[in-house]
């Protein structure tokens, strides 16, 4: 049998709410500190929750002509932003390769529904006639790839996925799958959310799935903790670059991390409930092991979905044991929503940037907030700020509504596969 290519991660980009820079991300992902804080994007004092971990220092004409910005939903220019990010810090010049060995793919959850809410006020306050013409193009659930790809060069091909909270991870997935079949040698992966909208935050609400902790935002979001009452709602976005290990060799481009697996599955048990057992959970992880030819015990760290709502936190827990065994208990956990906000469709990608930055510094994250574990909680969860440790292979599991569930493994590249 042929040996698999090998898929290396030569380049990150984030826009998010602790930091629109990689270092900045960084730096206070290890110290813990959260971006939460009042939303300010529109009047949330009728509602029970006011607060969100919001972009405040974003400037979309760094990244694209201020006139073509204007047309593109926030989660786009977020998204075209980071992926060029991504590129610069790879020193990636699609046009110095085969344009069409390079392609692009974004995971979403909400995008385009900015457009399509503008379209309703348009037509309501109106006619369609109001309705903006590009309304067309950029409201589309694909208009984020098919920008990136056109911003970049990518001629490969573009494409979208959704799988709710699940897609960056699946996203990242695809574009692994993409380079290890030999059908490119470099993607452009991520995911884009921008879900702080009236409307939406209405629903969130609805559903009492967000933190209503508003006097105390900085420690509202509590995963694992007895006390959590929900996630804190986050945007932004995250893209990486995908790379064949002997392409990237050849450019001499620095390499963050090896991609090593992807599982996914559906539990097919509940719209919104994940499976008590966690056996969505159990199978994603399974799978990305078998994937990555690793045995459990060789897992150091998993970034887990971590949401603090009152299923999410236990069924991971039980997840994590049924898969690792009595390797569950050596494991070490965290959750970094906390820190970021839940993201979405973007979360998985924004999480396995923490997990390639956790395997370059050998750090791991910590989960803030924890001082009081929750019962069925019970394992390492690193609580507080990070903790130094030579991490050899980390996992990065993310789940969404309708029991789609995603795992990657990552690894130091360096190590033998």
């Amino acid at each position: 049998m042929n040996t698999p290519r090998r898929v290396v991660i030569t380049g990150m980009g984030v826009i998010a709410a602790n930091g629109c820079e990689l270092g900045k991300f960084w730096e206070s992902i290890r110290a813990g500190r959260s971006a939460a804080g009042p939303v300010t994007r529109f009047d949330t004092s009728a509602m029970p929750v006011n607060i969100a971990a919001e972009v405040r220092d974003f400037h979309a004409a760094d990244y694209m002509p201020a006139k073509k910005a204007k047309h593109l939903d926030l989660a786009t220019r977020y998204g075209v932003a980071a992926a060029k990010m991504a590129a610069k810090d790879a020193s990636l010049d699609i046009s110095q390769m085969d344009p069409d060995r390079a392609g692009v793919v974004e995971g979403i959850s909400l995008s385009g529904t900015e457009t399509t809410l503008k379209g309703q006020m348009a037509m309501a306050r109106k006619s369609y006639r109001a309705i903006n013409v590009f309304s067309l193009v950029t409201g589309y659930c694909g208009s984020g790839s098919g920008e990136i790809a056109l911003e970049l060069g990518c001629r490969g091909h573009a494409i979208t996925h959704c799988s709710g909270s699940a897609s960056g991870n699946d996203a990242l997935g695809y574009a692994f799958n993409m380079i290890q079949q030999d059908e490119a040698d470099v993607m452009v992966a991520g995911g884009a959310e921008a879900p702080l909208l009236p409307e939406l935050w209405g629903v969130f609400c609805v559903t009492k799935v967000m933190t209503s902790r508003n006097l105390s935002p900085l420690t509202a979001m509590r995963p694992f903790e007895r006390q959590r009452d929900g996630f804190l709602l986050g945007e932004g976005a995250a893209f990486l670059i995908l790379e064949e290990l002997t392409h990237a060799l050849a450019r001499g481009v620095r390499i963050y991390a090896e991609i090593a697996g992807h599982g996914r599955s559906c539990e097919a048990y509940h719209s919104v409930a994940p499976h008590p057992e966690g056996m969505g959970a159990v199978r994603s992880l399974e799978k990305a092991l078998r994937r990555a030819r690793m045995e459990p015990n060789e897992v150091d760290y998993i970034n887990l979905h971590g949401t603090a709502t009152e299923l999410n936190d236990v069924v991971e827990t039980i997840a994590v044991k049924r898969v690792f065994g009595a390797h569950a208990h050596k494991l070490a956990l965290s959750s970094t929503k906390p820190i970021t906000g839940h993201l979405l469709g973007a979360s998985g990608a924004l999480e396995s940037v923490v997990c390639a930055l956790a395997l370059k510094h050998q750090e791991i994250p910590g989960t803030i907030n924890l001082t009081d574990p929750a019962e069925g909680c019970d394992l390492d969860y690193v609580p507080g700020r990070s903790r130094p440790y030579p991490i050899k292979v980390a996992a990065n599991l993310n789940s969404g509504f309708g029991g789609k569930n995603s795992c990657l493994i990552f690894r130091d590249y360096r190590a033998e596969p």
